[in-house]
């Protein structure tokens, strides 16, 4: 299994940023996490909130948490909202049902960490939050390991 190393989250971070300028997104905050929920980088925008370090890192422990992506505990939010209610009272409030929480994988596809983000639509989050995968050459998973490609 490779290790996320910060070189990794480095690029992760710079990417997701310049693309959230690029699409002239709200501030943005990202956390990046290694496999076992530690933050190895963060950064907060300029006029991002002070909560927003909150949201960003409980969207990639979220994640981690449960072994997917927070675009499928977003989907089961809709659909089984006493099981999240559940999952947030057990995480402390750490699991953020939202997207823009998005597991990072190696080339064997196993989950070497995750990276959150926060300050615009979840949709636009999880795209900064690819983007920034893509660039650091590492695979990514929004939803369910088994779905992506």
């Amino acid at each position: 299994m490779a290790t996320l190393k910060l070189k990794h989250a480095e690029t992760i971070i710079d990417t997701a940023l310049t693309e959230g300028r690029k699409l002239k997104l709200a501030p943005l905050a990202i956390a990046v996490l290694d496999a076992g929920g530690h933050v190895i980088a963060f950064k907060r925008e300029d006029g991002a909130g002070i909560v927003r370090f909150d949201i960003a890192y409980g969207k990639a422990w979220g994640a981690l948490g449960m072994g997917f992506g927070t675009r499928e505990i977003t989907a089961r939010a809709e659909k089984f909202p006493a099981f999240i209610t559940s999952l947030y009272a057990i995480s402390q409030g750490r699991a953020v049902p939202s997207p823009g929480g998005v597991l990072i994988l190696d080339e064997a596809r196993e989950v070497i960490g995750a990276v959150g983000i926060s300050g615009d639509t979840g949709d636009n989050d999880e795209l900064c939050a690819l983007a920034g995968i893509a660039a650091a050459g590492l695979r990514a998973a929004p939803g369910k390991i088994a779905e992506e490609a």
